[in-house]
């Protein structure tokens, strides 16, 4: 399904009064009626119009940038992490770097940002809702399919602001007046999980195992997304059937090789349960409906990859979590003892020889590093490709870039950086890693190790290797599967969560694993004080337990809650 741009002007309308002078009665012009869109036609432009925002792309822009409410979270799920650095340079949305060093404030335009791209997403989903109950000229079945697809819409918008937020106001088609300003106004001092799980549950229960449009969720999209709030709850059990039952309908598979997730030309495979869709040369305008919240993360100034504009660089510590030992296998406590060989401070112009020790191939798919092949645009350049090396590092992301043989037909003719290459929320290895963490919770170890096996078996594949022009391994690449039968719980807990850092990393989900894990306080502090020895301002950067698990409420959305002068939104413990 291609992304449609709807841009509706207005669905607040002024209601007339019972003033009898008639003429005075005008439908402002540039404006919709409601009753307008209370039929097939409208109801689906309506839902259309909630899908639009799964991109974080509002119109016009200047409601917030994209790249503050992108689907895949990079701000706030990998820079704010141990995946990530801000990058460029120092002076380039310094709102970035304030949250990647711990000055996490309530005034960043990010925060409020990602706040107001989700309420709207809320707000396009509940016009679909009140539509579609009125309208006449659809069926039954028709009607059940919208009320399920806007659900899901809802509850994910609902999910994305309870993980930055925890605490916030839960908002559905009863609730939600377009011609009441104040209708949405709620206090947010009520736990929202049972809202959202109710959401994603009524859309798990009526919509299609297919569909026939890509892009709209199915019964086993919702299945995973409903899974996935159960684990952030901890509640595993109920976890666990949904997931079973995905694998269970073999309509999913791992593809052979990993970096078919990451290809405009390979999107919606067969691992993709959920994809957010992306799409150029279709008629927008701008290429807007590409994949725009990562149009600042791109190699700066190299190769005929981009110019702009620098972003979004992996950190030395993840690069290093891709070392392997002699045995194929990850170092689970010693990855970080030494560093990956790289090319910080050496011109593009000197030799460069790359680490010669053993890791897993995984990396050079996510991690664009000096003496590699950088998909099909040659191999990096190293500093060529990066904007300021003293200030991000010597790494270029990766997974959400073109490919040379994208441009013109999966790029936007004004913008390569806008392209085509979706991204897969929820993939199939979502699934298993998610089945192995809760053998290791509430059921069998060596079952848990059988789920990472198989993502592991898959990344061992040599037909998915980085290869040289002469066919050759890039790297020396060595990845086992797990022999040893596990019998330790803590050693199996902490190899399925590293494997999932490894699998989904520069994806958006970091910051928010290790918080739903309990475990973000000891990672990152582990992880400033190494890191600030390469990145200087990390020094005195701490996480507080009990504060940073969460991001603080917008204090502009909090001065707009008010209620007859009194605020109804309360700030975050800790802000």
């Amino acid at each position: 399904m291609k992304k449609t741009t709807l841009v509706i002007i207005s669905l607040s309308l002024a209601v007339a009064t019972s003033c009898s002078d008639k003429f005075l009665d005008v439908q402002p012009k540039a404006a919709l009626a409601v009753t307008t869109l209370q039929n097939k036609a409208g109801v689906n432009a309506l839902l259309i119009g909630a899908y639009s925002l799964l991109d974080g792309w509002a119109t016009p822009e200047g409601a917030y940038r994209s790249y503050q409410v992108g689907a895949d979270n990079w701000v706030y799920g990998s820079v704010a992490s141990d995946d990530a650095y801000k990058g460029t340079i120092a002076g380039d949305q310094p709102p970035i770097s304030l949250i990647e060093q711990g000055n996490i404030q309530s005034d960043n335009i990010y925060f409020r940002g990602k706040w107001r791209g989700m309420y709207d997403g809320i707000a396009r989903s509940n016009d679909a809702l009140q539509a579609v109950a009125v309208a006449k000229d659809m069926t039954d079945a028709e009607k059940q399919q919208v009320i399920a697809e806007a659900r899901f819409l809802r509850g994910h918008y609902h999910f994305e602001l309870k993980k930055m937020y925890n605490m916030v106001p839960y908002i559905d088609e009863k609730t939600y007046n377009p011609n009441d300003l104040e209708s949405t106004k709620l206090p947010n001092n009520t736990d929202i999980w049972p809202n959202i799980v109710a959401d994603i549950k009524a859309a798990y229960d009526a919509l299609p195992t297919k569909q026939t449009q890509v892009g709209r969720p199915t019964k086993w999209a919702a299945a995973a997304e409903l899974a996935k709030a159960y684990l952030f709850q901890k509640k595993y059990a109920e976890a666990k059937t949904l997931l079973e039952a995905i694998v269970a309908s073999g309509q999913y598979k791992l593809v052979d090789k990993y970096h078919d997730n990451f290809k405009a030309v390979t999107n919606n495979n067969a691992e993709s349960i959920f994809e957010i869709q992306y799409s150029v040369n279709d008629g927008a305008s701008g290429g807007e409906n590409g994949n725009i919240g990562s149009t600042l993360n791109y190699p700066y100034g190299g190769g005929g990859v981009t110019t702009c504009c620098g972003f979004f660089q992996p950190s030395q510590n993840l690069v290093n979590a891709f070392k392997t030992d002699a045995t194929g296998l990850p170092m689970l406590d010693t990855f970080n003892a030494s560093d990956v060989t790289n090319d910080q401070g050496i011109e593009s112009t000197a030799p460069f020889t790359p680490y010669a020790g053993t890791v897993d191939p995984r990396l050079d798919w996510t991690v664009g590093r000096r003496g590699i092949p950088f998909l099909d645009w040659g191999v990096h350049p190293g500093k060529a490709y990066v904007r300021d090396q003293s200030y991000g590092g010597p790494y270029s992301p990766k997974k959400h870039v073109m490919y040379k043989s994208d441009v013109g037909t999966n790029t936007f003719a004004g913008n390569p950086r806008l392209n085509a290459n979706n991204y897969r929320i929820i993939r199939y290895s979502h699934v298993l890693l998610w089945l192995a963490e809760i053998e290791v919770e509430i059921g069998d170890l060596e079952k848990a190790r059988a789920y990472v096996n198989q993502i592991r078996k898959r990344a061992a594949n040599p037909d998915g290797f980085v290869k040289n022009t002469d066919g050759t391994p890039s790297a020396n690449y060595l990845i086992k599967e797990y022999s040893a039968t596990w019998t330790d719980k803590d050693l199996a807990r902490k190899a399925v969560q590293f494997e999932q850092r490894l699998e989904f990393a520069m994806e958006g989900h970091r910051r928010f694993d290790l918080v739903r894990w309990g475990i973000a306080d000891q990672v990152l502090n582990a992880y400033y004080p190494v890191e600030a020895k390469k990145r200087s301002y990390l020094n005195g950067v701490s996480f507080v337990k009990g504060k940073h698990e969460y991001f603080p409420i917008p204090i502009q959305e909090i001065f707009n809650s008010k209620k007859g002068g009194t605020a109804t939104l309360t700030q975050n413990p800790g802000y």
